[in-house]
């Protein structure tokens, strides 16, 4: 069985400011930084180009299932795109044959723009009902931080940046 679902975020900031922050590693450390209920450890393995992998620690979960690893495989700076697969843990634990978050920052006239995350998932038909577990709610969290924080920050990274 596969499966879609997707969110979208307006942002009151120029496609480019966002994808400063989605088209790095710097998205990562936000969330850590901003979100620790959401991830409270980040190990990275990689320059944040294609290939990099990403371990991350969850909070409150239970160990069989407190980490997992994401690998990139689209980091298009032209088109403002990233496409990650869980490639170890997560939903692959739950019985998915796979799952994809793609993040895309649109451009919209005006100055502003719009963060665009989908999830693609697969699962088999004797888990199926699983796939009521698929959400974007972590993803619309994430948008939503980096929409404040490019607000209180004036498009600037700044003194928030983070190395």
């Amino acid at each position: 069985m596969h499966g879609q679902v997707s969110h979208e975020q307006e942002v009151g900031q120029p496609a480019s400011k966002v994808w400063e922050i989605y088209g790095t590693l710097q998205l990562a450390k936000l969330v850590v930084q901003k979100l620790p209920n959401l991830i409270e450890k980040l190990e990275i393995d990689g320059d944040g180009g294609v290939g990099t992998v990403l371990t991350l620690g969850l909070p409150n979960a239970t160990p069989r299932y407190a980490k997992y690893k994401e690998k990139f495989l689209v980091v298009d700076n032209e088109k403002r795109v990233k496409v990650a697969d869980v490639i170890e843990g997560g939903y692959l634990d739950l019985g998915f044959t796979s799952y994809r978050a793609t993040l895309e920052i649109v451009e919209k006239e005006g100055g502003s723009s719009i963060i665009r995350s989908t999830v693609d998932y697969e699962i088999d038909d004797q888990n199926a009902s699983k796939s009521s577990l698929v959400t974007t709610a972590a993803l619309e969290l994430i948008a939503k931080m980096v929409a404040e924080h490019l607000t209180e920050s004036n498009g600037e990274m700044g003194s928030a940046e983070l190395r």
